[in-house]
């Protein structure tokens, strides 16, 4: 094991990594990404292939053995000599030629020990192993924890780790929540996080927890959400995917969001005002309001009926100006003009010029026509 860190200590969010790892992958140089476990490394990778049009090939190198990447050997009668069987995972030249680029990603691969990284070596360095070449357009992406996240690690061989482009990733609530709005992560989860920023990556590798707040753990409490099962078991549930402590203080806010009104019944302007006085209750209900503004924008756009979403898009404006704090009112007209990326007509909006003269000077980049 190693006692050492390999990687510098400068750290980008992902947003971030995502710009210098397409630059990487254009030059079909290998890129590295650090980072502690649960902040969508291999999330991160897949999307990028996606992007460019392409796939990834995900291989979990710490399940692997050498034979895995160089093959196993077998007699060749013909020639009397022994060959090596092409490892099935790794792209043929045929596969390869179906897309721009295929990214071959070796996940965890500091976690794999030494002699299949030493397997790994060759591929790497020389971009063939035995007799198998990698074609032209496969770019090599790895990725793996942290030494100081206390995982089961081995140290990189150092002509290894020169060859790679190294990236370390940390985890930033921006980029997050942008990714949670746009994959609609439950309201109640992204109202939570908003306002207790800090709970979203709650990783210590001096703690022995079985459970804690990532944003993979965050997604897993998201999917399990369930308004009709007793609050008892839901508390165990968000307990065994981020922790007891978390699941406290996610089940005491879930408990005052339950009372906020319909998302629905505020755009529609039968509720103008609320009760409830909780900020992440008042981000639950915003958040949830986006959700309900962009559903019907793109069903109204399939009927070609957007005059009657421009009303729900006021009544959205005039009670979050009505009934928010500034930093809510601006995450939410965010959310709608940047992440969902809805064009608002001011001229069918009375009350655009007053949001405007309040609000747009802290949103960058606001869209309206």
């Amino acid at each position: 094991m190693a006692t050492a860190s390999t990687v510098d200590s400068r750290t980008v969010k992902i947003s971030d990594a995502r710009l210098l790892l397409r630059k990487a992958i254009s030059k079909r140089r290998p890129v590295y990404i650090w980072g502690p476990p649960g902040i969508g490394k291999s999330d991160l990778v897949g999307q990028i292939a996606e992007e460019l049009g392409g796939v990834t090939i995900d291989m979990r190198m710490a399940l692997m053995e050498p034979t895995d990447i160089k093959g196993i050997p077998y007699y060749s009668s013909t020639d009397n000599t022994m060959k090596w069987a092409q490892p099935s995972e790794l792209p043929s030249k045929e596969f390869a030629e179906q897309y721009p680029i295929v990214v071959l990603f070796l996940d965890e691969m500091n976690s794999a020990p030494p002699a299949v990284q030493a397997a790994a070596y060759q591929l790497v360095l020389n971009r063939r192993v035995g007799a198998y070449h990698l074609p032209d357009n496969v770019v090599i992406v790895a990725a793996g924890n942290r030494l100081s996240d206390k995982g089961v690690t081995y140290r990189m061989p150092s002509p290894l780790a020169n060859r790679f482009v190294h990236i370390e990733l940390h985890v930033d609530f921006g980029d997050w929540q942008t990714w949670a709005v746009k994959n609609q992560i439950h309201p109640d989860v992204v109202g939570y996080l908003s306002y207790q920023k800090a709970d979203l990556f709650q990783f210590d590798p001096q703690v022995h927890d079985r459970s804690f707040g990532s944003p993979r753990s965050w997604s897993f409490v998201s999917d399990l959400l369930d308004d009709q099962m007793l609050d008892s078991l839901q508390s165990d549930l968000v307990a065994g995917c981020v922790g007891s402590g978390l699941a406290v203080k996610f089940m005491a806010h879930r408990k005052v969001a339950s009372k906020l009104p319909n998302p629905s019944d505020v755009l529609s302007g039968k509720v103008t005002k609320m009760d409830v006085k909780e900020i992440s209750a008042k981000f639950s209900l915003v958040t949830a309001m986006c959700y309900e503004l962009k559903s019907e924008h793109d069903a109204m756009v399939k009927t070609g009926k957007l005059d009657a979403w421009h009303p729900m898009c006021e009544n959205f404006i005039q009670f979050m100006m009505d009934n928010m704090e500034k930093e809510i009112v601006v995450m939410g007209a965010a959310t709608a003009l940047k992440t969902y990326e809805l064009k608002f007509d001011y001229r069918k909006l009375k009350n655009f010029k007053e949001f405007y003269e309040k609000f747009a000077h802290l949103i960058v980049d606001v869209d309206a026509k």
